[in-house]
């Protein structure tokens, strides 16, 4: 045998190897949906391990899908965090309601996510029921448990699964992060045989610069979340690499009347720079880079009919 034959074949052994590697891991999709304010993206974040998705007191707080990518022995688990289940009032509204049945859709697996000391009102309901119409594995996510009886917490998985029938049910505190491994173990004995979508170590697929701008809208809504109607908008309008590692970015705070623009700013100046030292901590931690912000307010009025605003949050625009 010659030497080239011998390194055909050690070429050989070599790719029959790594292809049987491939065929032996997992991934797939689960889609976290829910009514607002149900916890979808504090639990996303415990099950990934890292913040991918901003948490705050304000509903719909998630606008456009974010996934988290969770690994669990040979499964890759991509969550798919969609927009709270609500009563559309206007454009936007309708947009991110669609846009959360159309990640749920395109899933391996739907895990509904339901506030347990709130209970089955008539939002979750409504979900409860569409969900019939869902022909995949269905998982019930009780949420809140540290706050709510546990005589309570059978009776309500009871209740939801007179609705639609759920091939299992958790309860977990997404706050404290307890009961989260379990969830992480059961879906990765479920995960589709497949190569891993995304690398090992990715946590998310949002861009950079996405990511920089919800990181500045959360601040934002924590600052004036009594004050501020969750109708205004964070861009990342420029990202630069400087030569000392540090990054500037520069982000406009969209918002529809002069009177919100006032708000955001405060008497000096004051409001808007405690928001911008906020996000900038943040967002040093996140990127492990020194970061050199900038936020900038303009009023847009009805920029929530701006289809290319809807582009930018990675939303489809509905067509009324």
């Amino acid at each position: 045998m010659t030497e080239n034959e011998n390194n055909q074949n050690d070429d050989g052994f070599v790719f029959k190897a790594l292809s049987e590697q491939q065929a032996d891991t997992n991934a797939g999709f689960v889609a976290l949906i829910g009514a607002p304010n149900a916890g979808k993206s504090t639990l996303l974040n415990h099950l990934v391990g890292t913040k991918v998705s901003i948490v705050t007191h304000k509903v719909q707080t998630t606008r456009a899908i974010v996934r988290g990518v969770a690994m669990e022995d040979k499964a890759q688990i991509v969550f798919v965090d969609t927009p709270g289940i609500f009563k559309p009032k206007r454009r936007l509204d309708r947009a991110m309601v669609d846009t959360a049945w159309g990640g749920a859709r395109d899933a391996d697996i739907v895990a509904v996510i339901i506030d347990a000391k709130r209970g089955i009102d008539s939002e979750v309901e409504k979900i409860l029921v569409e969900l019939q119409n869902i022909r995949l594995p269905k998982v019930l996510i009780l949420n809140k448990i540290d706050l709510t009886p546990r005589e309570k917490l059978l009776e309500l998985a009871k209740k939801a699964n007179e609705y639609t029938i759920f091939d299992d049910t958790f309860m977990v505190s997404a706050l404290r992060g307890s009961g989260t491994q379990d969830i992480l173990k059961y879906f990765a004995e479920r995960m589709p045989e497949g190569p891993w979508l995304y690398p090992e170590d990715q946590a998310s697929d949002i861009p950079l610069r996405m990511l920089a701008a919800e990181i500045t809208r959360e601040k934002l809504y924590l600052r004036l979340h009594q004050e501020l109607p969750y109708i205004s908008t964070v861009e990342t309008d420029s990202w630069e690499e400087k030569p000392d590692g540090s990054v500037r970015i520069e982000q406009t705070i969209y918002v529809e009347r002069d009177s919100q623009k006032s708000i955001v700013l405060g008497k000096g100046g004051q409001t808007i720079k405690t928001i911008s030292q906020k996000a900038r901590e943040e967002l040093m931690e996140a990127f492990e880079v020194p970061v050199h912000l900038f936020l900038f307010v303009k009023v847009r009025e009805n920029w929530s009919d701006d289809p290319e605003r809807y582009r930018n949050m990675g939303l489809d625009f509905p067509s009324n």
